[in-house]
């Protein structure tokens, strides 16, 4: 890709229609073929491929706490090796990468000047490595490692090792009431009262020789397969504190990408024709989308029969209390079934 892009780029600047787009190819050429340039392109290679696997898990409509957990630990282990152990591994690749394409080498033992303008505001007399190193090498890092501390820091971690005592796997081998009880007391301390929590312990005891039990619920190993089976099974109205409690971890950012989901499917649904929507029909409109699985289930003819339902005097009434749902839904399935375009919007 790297080659294919170069040539293109030679193309342009001896074909191009005008001086502007040979100059701009000239300039992208010369950038893509300068030291610096491969350098940080190895580096974001190798960072996002270290942090690659922690990204498409966390990104997954239901994750596992225990593997989420691990996962973060290896992150952070791997990124620290990174920066204490391979930046004489990457600048060798680096090197050979440049001798492969005939990129100029440069004299990392050399004084290092800014570029451009900056070279006035230069103070200290540095070596092309030490800013290599320094201020690309090791400020990447350094940012990826704040990040990833800020996001996941010990508070975080202690809820997620707190949580993981809810996998069903093993035959709920990894509940412990100790863990669970300091769970509810130290992070949702109001959702259960003080009476809630001297109950919990007792249910607790009663859930487990339940579940071990129950042919439905013995061979479970997440934790939404757990919250699922509860509520098919009714079990969740018997034992309402566990059920409550597992339903407060399933919301958990990284047991669930429900959230940026919703992102993502507000790119898609607010466009420029549906810019000015209130924030009422901008929610129902986004449900619709994000579990379409669920709306592609109803029919036409099963809404039609509920419009008929609604008293004519109440139907604007109840539309506008509704954010248009009804109305929203049964465009929605005419809009897959008829191809229609964005622009009947």
């Amino acid at each position: 890709m790297y080659g294919a892009t170069l040539t293109v780029l030679q193309k342009i600047i001896v074909d191009g229609s005008t001086y502007s787009q040979c100059g701009d190819a000239d300039s992208a050429y010369n950038t893509l073929t300068s030291f610096e340039f491969v350098l940080i392109l190895h580096l974001m290679k190798d960072m996002m491929g270290i942090t690659d696997i922690l990204c498409q898990a966390l990104q997954k409509q239901s994750q596992d706490i225990v593997n989420a957990v691990q996962l973060v630990h290896s992150t952070k282990t791997l990124i620290q090796s990174m920066r204490d152990d391979r930046w004489e591994e990457l600048l060798k690749n680096v090197k050979s990468f440049c001798e492969q394409h005939d990129i100029l080498i440069l004299d990392l033992t050399a004084s290092y000047v800014a570029r451009q303008g900056r070279s006035r505001h230069q103070k200290d007399h540095i070596t092309v490595e030490h800013y290599f190193r320094v201020e690309i090498f090791l400020v990447t890092i350094d940012k990826q490692l704040q990040k990833l501390n800020s996001r996941f820091n010990d508070q975080a971690m202690d809820l997620l090792n707190l949580s993981s005592t809810l996998m069903p796997k093993d035959a709920y081998k990894n509940f412990d009431i100790a863990k669970i009880s300091t769970l509810v007391d130290s992070y949702y301390p109001e959702d259960f009262t003080e009476q809630e929590k001297i109950n919990l312990p007792f249910q607790f005891q009663h859930f487990i020789l339940d579940v071990r039990q129950h042919p439905k619920m013995k061979n479970l190993s997440t934790i939404h397969e757990l919250c699922r089976c509860l509520a098919e099974t009714k079990k969740s109205k018997v034992y309402y504190l566990i059920d409550r409690l597992i339903r407060l971890i399933l919301t958990l950012p990284v047991s669930t990408a429900t959230t940026e989901r919703s992102f993502s499917a507000m790119k898609i649904i607010k466009t420029r024709l549906r810019n000015k929507m209130e924030d009422d029909f901008l929610a129902d409109s986004l449900v619709i989308y994000i579990e379409k699985e669920i709306a592609e289930k109803f029919s036409s003819d099963s809404i039609i029969e509920d419009f008929k339902l609604l008293k004519t005097r109440r139907l604007l009434c109840q539309l506008m209390e509704d954010g248009g749902l009804a109305l929203m839904l049964l465009f929605q399935l005419i809009h897959s079934r008829y191809q229609l375009s964005d622009g009947y919007c």
